[in-house]
């Protein structure tokens, strides 16, 4: 951890905890995590126990897969450790951790396990769990997210959901959600399997649909490599030989916390509790030639932008819990921006634009589920249109400034919304971002596609339902002001309840249970007594201490 907080950046070279050999569309993605290794001081991360550090890396390796090795069809996830595939996330690091970093590193582990397990429909990237060993807690939540679970028949190799019966917590990576929705276990038998300290082995794993398949330990690397050729051959999907590179980011971070980047500048004022997160527009012209895209590769706007305010996201969730409110900005072009994003949507069918694509769209659930009062400005030169205009219906509030103001010289403020608002982009829920705002009123989601590529006014805008606000020169610096300052003072804790209660409407899926219901269940047991009390079960454990608990149901 260096002087600017936590960071999230990583390369192939500093990896400490996992590594990867390409064979062609197969890649073994082999976690070995080195003990000595952690993020913090006071734990040392044995049987492949891991922490935010470990996940850091994996999230580099999951997003590198996809940019810069396209041609993986197939990844192998296996142990680099003799009889224990993973033993979850790291006790000691969890009972030392502040709460809001254990919620925090919850969530960063769940957006993690979702990318790879959505590998394969976004980018025909199919994972399997090759589980040689003890399986427990995070361990095999790692394995609840790949596609297909393979075990090992002997006598140390098991699954296990343990965390009740030894933490007095929660699995907190969608484990209890997954075995349920997902792998479709039996309510009875699932109540069954996360109250078993040790798990369950063999066959009976399959027949509980705890995994896919069981394999003798003689024969089980071989079905394994099986397995994967003929996943590997059953992927219709056209793959380059090689992709991108992705370099480190232009970055800088000021005392005060202010991060810049080539295209994201983000203010933070402490003694507020606020941010400002100020989006670039392009300044180059658009190329439309797939081929050239490729050759631009991470310097491609999109890809940039999307990289860099995801990096800033994820340090203002970790390293600014007291910021409070994120205010999202603009400045460019409009309609240069929107060149750059038709050259994507016309060739969507690419594997980099596709990439690209699904990356904003993965940024954008990020924001979707950041615990921090949003809203957005439209200002005069502002440039919020298409995918960058997702983040205007992502956030709780927007205000949009109406007709000119006296000493701004930019155009006026308009958005415009494209074939991006309109189905390319989902929730959790898997409703778009306009249909879930027009819950109530489907209707106005056509109206608005009739509206599409049209420059709107801040008056057309609140026709349409598509900003919060509007204000006039009169009363913007005002309105805006005192609604910052009122938001800045409600309790935090009310806050992120209500923002969270009221950014999902309608259907609930698997996604939104992990982020929702887990998350509010961890964020209370993992501040009760019974759990991280002095006689509490993750203060104990390790010691042959049982955790003392309250028997009083609440």
């Amino acid at each position: 951890m260096g002087s600017s907080g936590i960071e999230f950046q990583t390369d192939p070279s500093q990896y400490r905890h996992w590594r990867v050999e390409y064979d062609g569309a197969i890649a073994n993605l082999i976690m070995d995590v080195d003990e000595d290794a952690g993020l913090f001081d006071g734990y040392k991360l044995k049987l492949n126990s891991y922490d935010l550090g470990v996940d850091i890396e994996l999230a580099d390796i999951v997003q590198r897969m996809r940019f810069e090795h396209p041609e993986v069809k197939v990844v192998v996830m296996r142990s680099g450790k003799e009889k224990v595939f993973c033993a979850g996330a790291n006790i000691r690091m969890l009972g030392g951790a502040s709460h809001s970093h254990k919620v925090n590193f919850c969530k960063f582990t769940n957006e993690t396990r979702n990318t790879f397990e959505n590998a394969e429909t976004d980018s025909g990237q199919k994972y399997i769990a090759a589980v040689k060993g003890s399986c427990a807690g995070g361990g095999y939540e790692l394995a609840l997210a790949c596609n297909h679970i393979m075990l090992t028949n002997d006598s140390t190799s098991a699954v296990a959901l343990p965390e009740v019966p030894l933490l007095a917590v929660l699995p907190g990576t969608g484990g209890l959600t997954r075995i349920t929705d997902k792998r479709k276990v039996r309510r009875d038998r699932a109540d069954i399997f996360c109250s078993l300290e040790e798990g369950i082995k063999g066959q009976r794993a399959v027949d509980w649909r705890l995994v896919d398949e069981v394999f003798a330990n003689s024969s089980f690397d071989e079905s394994v490599t099986a397995k994967a050729k003929t996943f590997a051959e059953a992927c219709t999907r056209t793959k380059p030989e090689s992709g991108i590179s992705l370099s480190a980011l232009d970055k800088t971070v000021a005392d005060d916390g202010s991060l810049r980047y080539s295209l994201v500048e983000v203010n933070v004022n402490r003694s507020t509790g606020i941010a400002h997160i100020t989006l670039h527009g392009p300044d180059a012209e658009a190329d439309s030639d797939p081929d050239n895209m490729v050759v631009q590769g991470e310097q491609l706007y999109y890809l940039r932008l999307a990289r860099e305010l995801d990096n800033a996201l994820l340090h203002l969730r970790f390293n600014e819990t007291e910021v409070g409110v994120l205010v999202f900005q603009s400045q460019g072009d409009l309609e240069k921006l929107l060149q750059h994003e038709e050259a994507l949507l016309n060739n969507a069918d690419h594997w980099l634009v596709n990439e690209i694509l699904v990356y904003w769209k993965r940024v954008l659930k990020r924001i979707d589920v950041t615990s921090r009062s949003l809203v957005a400005l439209v200002e005069n030169g502002s440039c919020f249109g298409g995918i960058l205009a997702e983040i205007l219906f992502a956030v709780d509030r927007s205000y949009m400034m109406e007709g000119e103001f006296e000493d701004n010289n930019h155009p006026e403020a308009t958005l415009q919304l494209t074939a991006a608002n309109f189905g390319l982009m989902p929730m959790g829920n898997n409703l778009t971002r306009l249909q879930t705002r027009f819950l109530g009123e489907p209707e106005a989601v056509d109206i608005a596609a009739e509206n599409k590529a049209k420059p709107l006014t801040a008056t057309d805008a609140d026709a349409l339902g598509l900003i919060s606000v509007s204000l006039d020169d009169i009363d913007w610096d005002d309105e805006i002001r005192m609604f910052l300052e009122e938001r800045a003072s409600f309790s935090p804790d009310a806050m992120t309840g209500m923002e969270a209660n009221l950014r999902f409407a309608g259907p609930e899926t698997m996604e939104t249970r992990i982020f929702g219901r887990l998350t509010a269940w961890q964020n209370w047991i993992f501040n009760r007594p019974n759990a991280v009390g002095e006689s509490g079960a993750l203060q104990r454990y390790g010691t042959g201490k049982r955790g003392e608990f309250s028997k009083e149901r609440v």
